[in-house]
């Protein structure tokens, strides 16, 4: 949906109904046909929840505007936002007219079932809405362009109501046409496929009863996201959303609760409920040393000292926060809280920036850091079992194995650190396609006997290829390819990627065996080297 937030259901609900639309395209079963139904039970079950409360919504800004006055700026905005909520029900009850007459044309519902869209009779019929909707010049009766006026024109309605109570440009390009011709979609004017249609055409040709319906409480749920939308900005103009704290405590907000021995401590100091009038004259403290206070914020910086780590190497400590907020009249009132906080005993980090395991002969990224050290962190490294290549940063380095395990030792300065051994993982094995000129080969049905080449292709592993994109590079060095006849070869060919068989003569019932001898890989050094014990039988039928 468009505009405002979304329910978690109206979330589920839309993805359900996408993955319903892709299945349908597919020429699905009735069964599958019937969730849509429920889909669009359950879009109208959640739109009946938002229109209710935005409905609330109108009556708490009432009782608010009544609160502080009945201020006349504040009723001009209750005033807009009652007309909002009218405009918005009547879109929607001429939306159920649309809805009632789609169950009408295409037989209405099933006996002992009326009133209920889960029990029509037009459950597979997928011509007759679709007729009803396009537009004439494609043969239809044209009452689409009715209802693309109706929501294009109630978005243009808010982005007037709106920009009346100072919404500026940003906000008022969130409530765009609801209703957009291919040419005018983000998506559909880029598909070679839609060209030219217009929105009933996208929105309902080919649609059964049931989709179309769900199609339109889709819309419906758009009209009421924007309403939403619309109201969260007119609450906030008669004040609605200004919180009133009860309870009032200093708050330290870290960069993190757990720091290293012999590192600084950082964190934010500020009263939760904060006015800007008091800026200037508040005072605040950490553990009796004064925080500088910048926009109402106390700054807390120390060095953190070593303590009493446990068995996890973490030692509490707390800060005594002091807070003094002026009153009035010459008195004071301070605010105190206890904060705890963590030591954390000094400790190596290795991350992986490419992969949890280490591949064979391959560049494996990773980041190795020590936060203790702070700035004063200045890393070599040495590998056993294989390369260590220091990284451009402070702390990147990649390791090439050689063996079956590599260990890498991490130095600061001339000081060891520590070290980390790795597992090593072999390269898992490219997949061998088969393209014409025009695609990729079915391989069950083979190809036609007249077709005059082939290309091979090395395809990497998926999740290989993902993480070590520039080790992921295989090509086909070394082929044959033999034309089998009645069960006898009637001639072979050494080949590449590409295979020739023009000189072939293969008719209709031969086979082609493509056997793969030698695939070959370059790696992130742009190195090339065979990938050893490797071969493929392929079989095509010439057809």
């Amino acid at each position: 949906m468009a505009g405002g937030k979304e329910t978690g259901r109206q979330k589920m609900v839309g993805m359900m109904y996408l993955v319903l639309t892709a299945l349908l395209a597919l020429n699905v079963s009735s069964t599958v046909l019937d969730k849509f139904a429920f889909i669009n039970e359950s879009l109208e079950r959640a739109n009946a929840e938002t229109s209710e409360r935005n409905a609330r919504t109108i009556a708490g800004m009432k009782s608010a505007a009544k609160d502080k006055g009945n201020r006349t700026d504040d009723l001009k905005v209750v005033a807009d936002a009652e007309a909002l909520r009218a405009k918005t029900l009547q879109l929607l009850a001429d939306m159920e007219v649309y809805k009632d007459t789609f169950v009408e044309i295409t037989g209405g519902f099933l006996e002992g079932h009326e009133g209920d869209k889960r029990f029509i009779m037009g459950k597979t019929d997928y011509d007759k809405v679709g007729n009803y909707m396009m537009p004439v010049e494609e043969n239809g009766e044209g009452h689409g362009e009715n209802m693309k006026e109706l929501l294009n024109g109630y978005a243009e309605e808010i982005q007037a109501l709106l920009k009346k109570n100072g919404a500026d440009d940003q906000k008022l390009k969130q409530y765009h046409k609801i209703a957009l011709d291919a040419e005018e979609d983000p998506i559909y004017s880029k598909d070679e496929n839609q060209k030219g249609k217009k929105w009933s055409q996208l929105a309902f040709d080919g649609s059964p009863t049931h989709a179309a319906l769900a199609t339109v409480s889709e819309f419906q749920a758009n009209v009421l996201s924007f309403e939403t939308s619309a109201l969260d900005f007119l609450v906030r103009r008669v004040g609605l959303k200004d919180i009133t704290f009860d309870q009032i405590k200093p708050v330290i907000m870290p960069e993190s609760r757990y720091v290293a021995a012999g590192t600084k401590y950082k964190a934010d100091m500020f009263i939760a409920a904060s006015a800007s009038g008091l800026n200037d004259k508040l005072v605040m403290t950490y553990n009796g040393t004064d925080a500088p206070v910048v926009g109402g914020v106390g700054k807390v910086e120390f060095t953190a000292s070593p303590g009493n780590y446990d068995k996890e190497g973490n030692a509490k400590k707390q800060i005594i926060a002091s807070i003094k907020v002026p009153q009035g009249g010459g008195t004071d009132t301070t605010f105190i809280d206890t904060i705890d906080y963590y030591v954390v005993r000094p400790v190596i980090q290795i991350q992986s920036q490419s992969v949890n395991a280490l591949y064979y002969n391959c560049g494996n990224a990773l980041d190795v850091q020590v936060p203790a050290l702070g700035t004063s962190y200045n890393p070599n490294f040495t590998a056993q079992g294989g390369d260590a290549i220091k990284g451009s940063q402070t702390g990147q380095v990649t390791l090439v194995p050689r063996g079956k395990k590599l260990t890498l030792t991490v130095s600061s300065n001339g000081n060891v650190i520590g070290t980390r051994e790795f597992g090593v993982r072999g390269i898992p094995a490219p997949d061998i396609k088969v393209f014409t000129s025009g695609g990729e080969v079915n391989m069950k049905e083979g190809i036609s006997s007249r077709e005059p080449e082939l290309f091979l292709r090395a395809i990497p592993d998926e999740s290989f290829a993902q993480f070590l994109p520039n080790d992921a590079k295989f090509r086909i060095a070394e082929a044959e390819v033999t034309l089998v006849s009645g069960g006898l070869g009637r001639g072979s060919q050494r080949t590449g990627e590409k295979i020739n068989l023009r000189g072939m003569k293969g008719r209709k019932g031969d086979q082609l065996v493509i056997e793969i001898k030698k695939v070959q890989r370059q790696n992130f050094r742009k190195q090339v080297e065979d990938f050893k014990k490797f071969t493929r039988f392929i079989n095509l039928s010439l057809k």
